[in-house]
């Protein structure tokens, strides 16, 4: 491994590095070599470096790495910079500066997976692995310095000096006061997956025998075809379906309905009429790039068959055209629940037969830590003669509490406590995850969620319950759908925080769950700084304000990096009745750099769309 070292005070620490075995060290020092021969120690560590084939350089600046090495000598695997510092008394301001250009200087000679070590005194770096922690303003900001140049801090641990063999900690330019290194903490930093630039995807299937594109939604580009339940996947999302699938069978019998299930659904405006839908135009010729579904489209399910025709508006909402018939429309599918209720009246169920549907499903939603505009859900269904149901349903949710317990055992300590309530707060924004089309299906009667406090809270609630009645060949029978969010169920049992973190495409990820194993996650991505900025506008004169829309701009313009948005201040003018809103919004990545410059670009274009999109008058 090839190791840079710089800023060394008197070449201790390279020396003690130097004695590893496999190693290739390159020790530089910011002084002349006749500065430098003349400090304590100084020239007995130089000697035993070029002993052992060290290379040891002399004035060496570490903002301007590229100029001391010919290109094919730049791919270090490790870069080392202790307690880096302007001198005297430059404050956090110009060490920032120092840390940026430092870093930016670091990615122009680091090998492609290397690591860049930054040791840092207590509280300097600014992230809660400090103790005391100084206040934000106060420290060195490391991580989102860092960020600037792409990298992010994948690990931290105290700086051990006192393990370190033969080491001597200087001061600056080696003066007599010493730096403090008690409490001082090394950071790891490691590249970054650049930032992605999603371009238009046109998909091409055959629906209803005719072959027809659409364009896919931008902010669903990166997550509509990513075959995470596939044969071949490793990833914890398929593996929770795969095992829980598993337990289940011994309970009941199982069979699998995921081949072929429409990612399209049709109707018509005047009967599905809902923000939380991505409405689909298509088209009969490609115009960009495409890409071939993996399984396939079947035909799509339809709601409707009413003649009437409306202009629409970006929510599938308008005003009826008369004498105008009504062009087939279809939409994304926001639930797999209508899927098995076409099953159902084909009578394509066998009683006593748990069925299984799976997949990904899509809606529109508001940003918040749970809501997810696509995940996978998992629907398990059966047919039962009228009046067993209940019974029926306490037997399935006991095993399936049971299975996500023996799930979650095998990752972690942590005790899980699931509960089956009464679904009495459909205002919960977890409830309303799996509470579309209720015209379609019986409402939501129960829900699987976490123990917490006694009631579904926002985050808790990881299924549903339902049944609905139907006359099959002169049998009145009632089916019982359980409906399970999968991503939610990987999350809680390999404790993972974000759910943005299941759709990362840094290999780093995967890499944890090999063989489709199940384990507790450990991120690669530490404190992400968050950044904040404000928007304020009057709302045009008698509209409403689409708020779902408000917020799935926000996740197009951002790429999924806004996590919050909070109503802060309203105000209504007394004579005009015209009203202005303020929001919050928070953005932070989870899984790769995200820099202040790139913020401020994604709050520009934001403010333009939504002041394009919604006819806001921007203040």
């Amino acid at each position: 491994r090839r190791i840079l070292l710089l800023g060394e005070g008197n070449f201790s620490f390279a020396a003690s590095l130097c004695q590893a075995t496999g190693t290739q060290v390159v020790a530089t020092c910011y002084e002349s070599e006749e500065e430098v021969s003349g400090r304590d120690g100084a020239p007995e560590s130089i000697r035993r470096l070029r002993e052992r084939g060290a290379e040891v350089l002399f004035s060496v600046d570490c903002t301007k790495l590229k100029d001391y090495f010919l290109p094919e000598k730049r791919e270090f695997d490790s870069i080392y910079f202790n307690f880096p510092h302007c001198g005297r008394k430059a404050g956090v301001v110009k060490n920032r500066e120092l840390l940026a250009h430092f870093f930016h200087s670091s990615a122009e000679v680091l090998a492609e997976e290397g690591e860049v070590h930054v040791a840092l005194c207590n509280g300097q770096g600014g992230t809660p692995a400090d103790q005391p922690r100084r206040e934000w303003h106060n420290s060195w900001q490391v991580v989102a310095v860092a960020a600037g140049a792409g990298f992010i801090l994948s690990s931290v641990h105290p700086f051990k000096a006192d393990n370190i063999h033969g080491y001597k900690c200087t001061g600056y330019r080696s003066q007599d006061k010493s730096f403090c290194v008690e409490g001082a903490l090394n950071h790891i930093f490691t590249r970054s997956m650049p930032r992605p630039d999603f371009q238009p995807v046109i998909y091409k299937t055959e629906l209803e025998s005719q072959n027809v594109s659409f364009q896919v939604p931008q902010i669903l580009v990166d997550k509509i075809n990513r075959g995470f339940l596939e044969p071949n996947s490793n990833h914890p999302v398929r593996t929770v379906k795969e095992k829980l699938t598993a337990e289940l069978s011994q309970a009941f019998p199982l069979q699998n309905m995921d081949h072929c299930l429409p990612l399209l659904h049709q109707g018509h405006i005047s009967d599905v009429c809902h923000p939380n839908i991505f409405w689909i135009t298509l088209s009969p010729e490609e115009t960009l790039m495409t890409e071939e579904m993996s399984d396939g489209l079947a035909n799509a399910v339809s709601f409707s068959h009413a003649d009437s025709c409306r202009d629409t508006d970006e929510n599938g909402c308008g005003n009826v055209q008369e004498g105008c018939h009504i062009p087939k429309q279809y939409y994304l599918r926001p639930s797999l629940l209508p899927c098995a209720q076409a099953a159902i009246q084909k009578g394509a169920f066998v009683p006593g037969i748990l069925h299984v549907l799976s997949g990904p499903v899509f809606r529109k939603c508001l940003i918040t830590p749970y809501s997810m505009p696509v995940f996978h859900e998992m629907v398990l269904a059966c047919a039962v003669n009228r009046g067993t149901e209940n019974s029926c349903i306490q037997m399935l949710v006991n095993n399936i509490k049971t299975s996500i317990h023996s799930l979650h055992q095998t990752v972690s300590s942590f005790k899980l406590s699931l509960s089956l309530q009464e679904a009495t707060n459909l205002e919960t924004a977890e409830l309303n995850d799996f509470a579309a089309f209720e015209s379609q299906l019986s409402k939501i009667q129960y829900c699987i969620s976490m123990d917490t406090s006694g009631s579904c809270e926002k985050g808790s609630c990881v299924g549903v319950v339902r049944t609905a009645h139907y006359d099959l060949a002169c049998r009145d029978v009632v089916a019982v759908f359980v409906s399970l969010n999968l991503d939610f169920l990987a999350m809680l049992i390999c404790g993972i925080s974000d759910w943005r973190m299941l759709w990362t495409s840094d290999t780093r990820f995967l890499h944890q769950f090999p063989r489709g194993e199940l384990r507790l996650f450990k991120s690669f991505s530490l404190y992400p700084p968050p950044y904040v900025h404000d928007v304020s506008f009057w709302i045009p004169d008698g509209e409403g304000f689409d708020e779902v829309a408000f917020h799935t701009i926000a996740r197009q313009v951002s790429g999924e990096m806004v996590v919050a948005i909070q109503l802060i201040d309203s105000f209504q003018k007394s004579e005009t009745g015209q009203k202005s809103l303020c929001y919050r919004l928070t953005y932070q990545s989870c899984d790769r750099a995200l820099s202040r410059q790139e913020v401020a670009e994604m709050q520009l274009l934001f403010r333009k769309e939504i002041q394009h999109s919604l006819g806001v008058m921007l203040r």
